[in-house]
């Protein structure tokens, strides 16, 4: 555990060093989630703008008859991302799977979860993993011989560049094995206005989340950012279908990291987060480029959201 802590933390200090002096200045939205930044998450989850997770929870109740029929028994859940207390434990309840891993960048946050999982279902082994899953990791010992499922809900592709979206799902086909099963969630194309209201609440969670970055960034790499410095601002890219996530600078600033200096004119920004949209064929198109296969496509009456269920392709490129 601990050389998986240290080898996060050289991480994280090399990719805000690199992002910050880039052309574009940018910063993986993985390292928003330290443990305060998954609290203000899961806060997120439950305001009334943001509908991701109200809606795929609703599709989520419909669906798991459908779910536990396609699934084998005694199957593993490999979940991508840290286990929500809201959608995970409907997947488990109807699944019954033998083994839930839960892979997560933050570990205190994931011992946590994993936790209170655990004693919400005894029968299930939980094997929580630290570990950032856009990177290669091992599955735990002992499940080789397990049938497999992937869990990757909430539009988390959604953050991640087409390109780099397909490189996540091979290592997922890679990681879980022909034949093994991924269910994920997508969110859909929608008027500009509800998109930006789910990014930007009137509340200031969302700013508290993404601003929180700057307070980890001082904090583990005893920088001086001035947080007041800067704002969060949502943006809609109708080019690229996607909202993104900027820190904005108020003012002209400098600050320095491990003894390097960095400058922000008033009105430049660092680029935090990307949330991708996709219409049917899009997502369809994504999955097989990243080798799986739709076997199953759900959405809400109002098409908002879709939870696509698919199969992993041999890697036909393989030696």
């Amino acid at each position: 555990m601990l050389a998986t802590v240290d080898q996060q933390a050289q991480q994280f200090h090399d990719d805000v060093l690199a992002g910050l002096a880039a052309p574009i200045p940018s910063i993986p939205a993985r390292w928003l989630y330290d443990r305060r930044g998954s609290e203000l998450f899961d806060e997120i989850t439950r305001l009334p703008s943001y509908y991701p997770t109200r809606t795929e929870t609703a599709i989520f109740h419909t669906i798991m008859d459908d779910i536990a029929s396609r699934v084998p028994k005694g199957a593993v859940v490999v979940e991508f991302g840290a286990g929500s207390q809201t959608k995970t434990p409907i997947l488990l309840d109807a699944i019954k799977p033998s083994a839930y891993v839960p892979v997560d960048i933050s570990g205190d946050y994931l011992e946590q979860s994993a936790a209170d999982l655990q004693a919400s279902f005894p029968q299930v082994e939980v094997i929580p993993v630290t570990a950032d899953f856009a990177r290669p990791f091992a599955l735990p010992g002992g499940l080789d011989d397990r049938p497999k499922l992937g869990f990757f809900p909430g539009s988390t592709i959604g953050n991640f560049v087409p390109r780099s979206a397909t490189d996540l799902l091979r290592q997922f086909r890679d990681l879980l094995g022909p034949g093994s099963q991924l269910l994920i969630g997508m969110d859909r194309v929608k008027p500009v206005d509800r998109l930006i209201a789910a990014y930007d609440d009137p509340e200031g969670v969302t700013a508290k989340f993404s601003l929180n970055l700057l307070t980890r960034i001082n904090r583990e790499l005893d920088a001086d950012i001035p947080e007041d410095a800067f704002r969060h601002e949502a943006r809609w890219n109708d080019i690229l279908s996607r909202i993104e996530i900027h820190l904005v600078a108020l003012r002209d600033v400098g600050f320095i990291i491990d003894g390097r200096t960095f400058t922000f004119a008033e009105g430049s920004s660092i680029h935090v987060e990307n949330s991708h949209k996709y219409g049917q064929r899009g997502g369809r198109v994504l999955m097989l480029a990243g080798g799986w296969t739709p076997i199953a496509e759900w959405t809400d009456p109002a098409g908002d959201f879709a939870e696509i269920l698919a199969v992993a392709e041999p890697n036909r490129f393989a030696p």
